[in-house]
């Protein structure tokens, strides 16, 4: 069981904060001064008082069900994730041939829908129902499947291009997903992957929302070292092409600004109340990472 403290969240941002800024030297003396006093006010707050905490379930939700809510916010303005990722991946995939494509983990559709604009065969395949509803509505003449990651319904030498999206945090091992890839990509075949990053694990908070049995619950969720995306693509025969850890942008911390758009049943919107900090743990930290494999020409 996870105990979800609010204070003890913040007072981790500030201890972030000030652990950052002695790494990188722009940790004055004000600087630390006024963390330190953040923190015994902090410490004195009425309204952060144990009542509000909560113990949540690790695992006691799965991914489908947290898609089945998320999938009308998705694509909502404000997904800091997908604002960072989606441009990098777009810029990738536009300097590749045409082809055939598979968008794995497609969602509502949203790189389907670019890859199909630059004039790809595009083939979707997504597990959730739900997202899959979405994309279909908004791509109605491209193949949608609903499918796993692991069985992916294409034979051999298929598709000249994969784009696997913010969806590898879900499976618990990458290999046999990369080996699904390798698969179904012809010799010399491009495979972008974006991810989450490590840090964002470590730096956003878990988001506990209520379970299917009513108990509070977090979702698993695997976030690697980059070293583990190598160790499971360059034994399959995919060679590095590009790399990229896009960074965090700056972003409003007022209190009547706009919260996360993916719904959660317990409200973290708590870093308006320590703005600086925040920023000094959270602005141009590694939000994701953004993989360009290609597949080598004989395997």
């Amino acid at each position: 069981m996870t105990y979800l403290s609010a204070l003890g969240y913040l007072l981790g941002i500030e201890g972030v904060a000030l652990l950052r800024g002695y790494r990188e030297g722009s940790a004055d003396r004000a600087f630390v001064e006024a963390r330190i006093a953040e923190i015994r006010a902090l410490l004195g707050s009425t309204d952060l008082s144990p009542s509000a905490d909560v113990t949540a379930a690790p695992g006691a939700i799965t991914t489908a069900e947290v898609y089945r809510d998320w999938a009308p916010h998705y694509d909502a303005p404000g997904n800091q994730m997908i604002d960072v990722e989606q441009p990098l991946v777009h810029r990738i995939l536009d300097g590749l041939p045409k082809g055939t494509a598979l968008d794995a983990a497609c969602g509502t559709g949203r790189h389907t829908a670019f890859l199909n604009r630059l004039g790809h065969r595009v083939i979707g395949v997504d597990r959730s129902p739900e997202m899959l509803a979405r994309a279909r509505r908004r791509l109605p003449d491209v193949d949608l499947r609903e499918a796993d990651l692991h069985e992916l319904p294409l034979p051999d030498d298929a598709v000249d291009t994969v784009v696997c999206a913010l969806a590898l945090s879900h499976v618990p091992q990458l290999s046999p997903v990369l080996a699904e890839f390798a698969r179904v990509l012809r010799p010399g075949g491009h495979l972008v992957i974006s991810d989450a990053h490590l840090m964002t694990s470590y730096l956003a908070p878990l988001m506990a929302r209520s379970g299917p049995d009513g108990r509070t619950a977090i979702l698993d969720e695997h976030h690697r070292p980059l070293s583990d995306y190598l160790a499971a693509a360059i034994p399959l025969g995919f060679q590095v092409r590009h790399c990229e850890e896009p960074r965090r942008p700056r972003r409003s911390l007022d209190p009547a600004s706009a919260p996360d758009p993916l719904p959660a049943h317990v409200s973290w919107d708590l870093l308006h109340r320590v703005p600086e900090a925040t920023a000094a743990a959270l602005d141009d930290s590694p939000i994701a990472v953004v993989w360009h494999f290609q597949l080598e020409e004989s395997r």
